[in-house]
């Protein structure tokens, strides 16, 4: 029951952060990039603030259900009198989440703070690069956040 309960949170930790990179890429941005720099920057810094607040939640809540289910499995198999090998996919799946959670981490408190200051001093020329930074790194983890869902809703192995 534990097991299910922190699948089950996992994935719907992926589901908010993953679609909501796909709602803000390819839906809200288009939309507002018709606005003037002033209203546009203003928006996407309340969007993205909120936006954020939920990801950290998703990212921190990703990483511990992670590691407490391998954790679980690995206890389990070892119990048995077993070894513990973790397969391949997993390994990718961990190693692409980590990576994840750091873009992220550097969006949320580099890059976010950047465009913060930039609206706050009305610096639109400034916010308009920290924006597009960001849209350059949450492109990168959009793309790796689907790549593990291949890797993992595929079960490739070596």
């Amino acid at each position: 029951m534990i097991y299910a309960t922190l699948k089950t949170l996992h994935v719907l930790s992926i589901i908010v952060w993953i679609g909501g990179m796909v709602f803000a890429h390819f839906f809200l941005r288009p939309a507002v990039a018709q606005l003037e720099p002033p209203v546009r920057l203003r928006l996407m810094h309340d969007v993205l603030g909120r936006f954020f607040q939920a990801v950290l939640v998703a990212a921190l809540l990703t990483l511990a259900s992670g590691v407490w289910m391998l954790g679980r499995v690995a206890k389990q198999v070892v119990q048995s009198g077993g070894s513990f090998e973790m397969p391949l996919t997993w390994t990718i799946m961990a190693v692409l989440g980590v990576a994840m959670v750091a873009i992220f981490m550097h969006i949320r408190f580099a890059l976010y703070k950047r465009l913060g200051r930039a609206v706050a001093a009305s610096e639109w020329s400034a916010g308009g690069a920290a924006l597009a930074q960001i849209r350059t790194w949450v492109s990168i983890n959009l793309g790796l956040g689907v790549l593990v869902l291949l890797v993992t809703l595929m079960r490739w192995t070596a």
